[in-house]
């Protein structure tokens, strides 16, 4: 394992060891190639019920499908693997975050439902570099956020290909690092952010060595006889700008190229030699690794410092795994997966609004949602409360929804109620949950408890009649007419 500062050794940790709360981070990515999702993907995303409760999926792929019709399509509505992978979260208690799309590059986040109310500040960007910057199928998408206080940023990049290429990919991720942009003035760079994870096809590849000597030294398992030819890690030694990036150990066989279906390298006419183009790195701000530290030096020096500043709370980033994922072949890469724990003092603890359901709820009358504000934000007329089925997918999956502003019936210094109308209740009723989603924040900021809508009696009624008159009398083909 290794840990911020980048030293190894086993982690002896459980969770009850560390001091301030602690999250699991798992990073997925994966350069499908074009291909539909495959059937399963249970043990990339490390649902088998003996493995430990993931925080936050983060979920980056290359080379989705992005032909013309399938884009369109996919810009209307959700493309296949969305979907797929929601479906996969969701009875697992996940929620849908925020997505990100450039041509073939896809960022997904979802989180544990707990987490929502306390997940801010969500922003995309992306950064083309494909064709002199002018085209969209090879560059970097990223999603930031502040995660209880901590702001977090996660780029997904595809870098340009082929051998020769290695100094092409650094400026690439340079030029990403130096323009892509954020609205507001507390992380408006990548770089800002207290911490960074860079993942993706970078398409660094093994320099040097021959065929023969790198599938011998594959085949063998001794991975590390090639760590100093791979051009990532060369790199990382010649750049200034890379030095601080870490990564863990690569002890997994190169990521490609494979034949499809198989974990054969390929043996095509182009015989592609083997490479770590799919890699996960993570970043921390300089100052933050060094606060505590530079605290302590300043209450020593400063004695006539009648109220020292309190340093902001650290965080501490542990890479648990970093693997390769070989039983998936829909594909001539191989999956990557991060797992981390980061360790972090919550910042913030109270969600910005509560809200509840007044009284009984049925489509048989009209409806109360009453929500208070517990901290200062920045409202809109277009903040809107919606009304979802327990076990929702993402913000979109509302069954409705109400304008806060448009829809308000009364309001107190504590309180405000807005009005919902019964032809907007669920007839058949159900268990849902209420979500306040802030349209400048760009995330839901409160939820409800969840609550019982009760069926409609009108459809009692009526499915009652139904039932009546589908009765009729058994006839005995013994009977007499």
């Amino acid at each position: 394992m290794f840990d911020n500062k980048g030293s190894k050794g086993k982690s002896t940790k459980s969770i009850r060891d560390y001091l301030d709360p602690v999250f699991r981070f798992h990073i997925v990515t994966w350069n499908v190639a074009t291909a539909q999702p495959p059937d399963d993907v249970s043990s990339l995303l490390q649902l088998d019920a003996d493995e430990p409760i993931v925080d936050l999926y983060i979920i980056g792929l290359q080379e989705v499908n992005s032909k013309i019709l399938n884009f369109v399509n996919d810009m209307a509505f959700e493309d296949p693997w969305s979907i797929f992978i929601m479906d996969t979260l969701s009875p697992f208690g996940y929620v849908k975050l925020t997505s990100v799309r450039m041509q073939g590059l896809l960022l997904l986040v979802f989180s544990k439902l707990c987490h929502i109310p306390f997940i801010r500040e969500v922003q995309a960007s992306y950064t083309r570099t494909g064709i002199y910057g002018y085209w969209g199928n090879k560059g970097g998408v990223s999603v930031r956020m502040s995660f209880y206080g901590h702001l977090i940023c996660f780029l997904n990049c595809h870098l340009a290909a082929h051998m020769e290429y290695a100094s092409q990919r650094v400026d690439e991720i340079e030029r990403i690092l130096d323009v892509q942009e954020f609205h507001g003035n507390s992380s408006p760079k990548i770089l800002d952010h207290k911490v960074v994870f860079l993942f993706g096809d970078l398409n660094f590849r093994i320099a040097d060595h021959g065929m023969h000597f790198l599938r011998e030294t594959i085949n063998n398992r001794r991975f590390h006889l090639l760590w100093d030819k791979d051009q990532l890690n060369i790199a990382k030694k010649k750049e200034h700008f890379l030095k601080n990036f870490q990564e863990g150990p690569l002890r997994f066989k190169p990521t490609y190229k494979y034949d499809l279906n198989s974990e054969n390298f390929d043996s095509s006419g182009k015989k592609r030699k083997p490479a770590w183009t799919d890699r996960i790195l993570w970043w921390m701000k300089v100052d933050d690794q060094n606060e505590t530290e530079e605290a302590r030096e300043q209450q020593k020096t400063e004695e006539n410092t009648i109220e020292p500043k309190d340093p902001e709370p650290p965080i501490t980033v542990i890479q648990e795994k970093y693997t390769s994922h070989m039983i998936y072949g829909i594909s001539d890469h191989k999956p990557v997966t991060g797992t981390f724990i980061l360790e972090m003092k919550k910042l913030q603890t109270t969600p910005l609004v509560s809200l509840c359901a007044e009284g009984q709820w049925s489509a048989d009358q009209d409806a109360l949602i009453t929500y208070s504000v517990l901290e200062a934000f920045s409202s809109s007329t277009w903040d809107w409360i919606g009304l979802y089925k327990t076990g929702f997918r993402s913000h979109l999956d509302y069954v409705t929804y109400v304008w806060v502003k448009d829809d308000e019936v009364s309001s107190s210094s504590e309180a405000y109620q807005v009005y919902i109308g019964m032809d907007q209740i669920p007839v058949l009723g159900g268990e849902f949950i209420l979500c306040y989603y802030s349209s400048n924040l760009q995330c839901i900021i409160g939820m409800s408890p969840s609550f019982q809508i009760n069926e409609s009696c009108v459809n009692l009624h009526e499915n009652q009649s139904f039932a009546k008159s589908q009765d009729r009398p058994v006839l005995d083909p013994k009977d007499d007419f």
